[in-house]
């Protein structure tokens, strides 16, 4: 693999929180991204909520095909830009770890019931759960990832949150958010992959679920540029090849854009190494055009999808299991497992607790605590 001079290079990382002897087969990012897949939390993703809740179709997009399609286009595109791709997959693969059952509504329900003790942010648990709350080693806690790919599991941090950590980790992960420079380019094009990737696949599970339509979607600039050209192409072409091959043509064209609006900032950067990247404004991003294009796309997702009647009435009732649990717990911590229920701060407890828990889970543990059912 080709790297570029600006390219985080496994044998010069920042290193590990614990050091630990190099692995004999593997690189530094190779060996995060294994620690990643084996861990507990990855494989919970596969029951946790994209958009729609597990129980409503076995076809919708959860966590774990999210991370796995952000991975996919966060190779393909670092490939061309000469990035390391080891550790772009390893940051997409971990970034959603720390969300909540039942996606945005799980994340919000959590963040209301710890306003009184430190809030809750799934990018800040995601980075809680490789450093902290896995438990697979004998000499420390979390996946002790190294420094490039925690930089990039931090993907939002307020600045009291980035203070504190920083507090305990002088010059680390948090420190950018006080610098207010970037990380490196791996982290921001995994940044970028993650949102083509939940436009595409959002209109995908939209359209399926019946709650957006092709017609709808024909005002979208962004789509329907794709759309009518697939339909001149193929004009015998229905059903849902025409949504995929739409969808599959917009996602070529936002790949070639970041690739080619990225290329064009480097030039004028000229970053010699990581560290000057770091210290550039965004490098990794789209053209004007195409910026515009998907923030128009977003808004209207927003508005037709994600605050849909249906889609609401059931978020608000996953937001209800979430506050219902939290209280139960605080109220009973020895309903939580003993290594859960013996820790000082229990709202903290609670909030670890309820953030690992699947969508399924969830709803089972509400209804035994509560003896209500409020998701069939």
């Amino acid at each position: 693999m080709s790297l570029a001079r600006y390219a985080c290079d496994p044998a010069r990382s920042r290193g590990r929180r614990h050091p630990e002897e190099a692995a004999p087969t593997r690189t530094e990012y190779q060996r995060d991204r294994d620690r990643i897949v084996h861990s507990t939390a990855f494989r919970r993703l596969v029951y946790k909520t994209q958009v729609f809740l597990n129980h409503e179709g076995d076809l919708f997009r959860t966590r774990l095909t999210h991370s796995l399609e952000v991975a996919q286009l966060g190779r393909s595109i670092a490939r061309a830009l000469e990035l390391n791709e080891d550790l772009v997959e390893a940051i997409a693969l971990a970034h959603d770890l720390g969300h909540t059952p039942f996606g945005h509504a799980g994340q919000d329900a959590l963040n209301d019931c710890m306003s009184d003790h430190g809030g809750f942010e799934h990018n800040l648990q995601s980075l809680r759960v490789v450093d902290e709350l896995e438990e697979r080693y004998p000499h420390f806690n979390g996946l002790n990832l190294t420094f490039e790919t925690r930089e990039g599991v931090l993907k939002h941090c307020s600045r009291a949150n980035a203070q504190r950590i920083e507090l305990a980790e002088p010059g680390g992960v948090a420190r950018r958010f006080l610098d207010r420079t970037q990380p490196g380019l791996e982290a921001q094009l995994c940044n970028l992959a993650d949102e083509i990737a939940y436009n595409a696949h959002d209109i995908d599970d939209g359209v399926r679920s019946g709650l957006i339509t092709l017609e709808q979607l024909e005002g979208v600039a962004l789509f329907e540029e794709h759309y009518f050209s697939t339909l001149r192409e193929f004009p015998q072409l229905q059903g849902r090849r025409v949504l995929y091959e739409s969808i599959r043509r917009m996602l070529s064209a936002q790949v070639y854009d970041v690739i080619d609006a990225t290329r064009t900032a480097i030039a004028a950067a000229a970053p010699a190494t990581p560290d000057d990247a770091r210290r550039c404004a965004p490098i990794v991003k789209f053209s004007e055009a195409m910026a515009s294009g998907s923030a128009g796309l977003k808004a209207f997702l927003l508005h037709n999808l994600y605050r849909h009647p249906q889609v609401l009435a059931t978020t608000g009732q996953a937001k209800d299991v979430v506050r219902e649990l939290f209280g139960a717990y605080v109220q009973q911590p020895a309903q939580m497992p003993p290594d859960f229920a013996a820790r000082p701060n229990v709202p903290r407890a609670v909030a670890d607790y309820i953030a690992g828990m699947t969508d399924r889970f969830a709803a089972r543990e509400h209804e035994r605590l509560t003896g209500r059912r409020l998701l069939a």
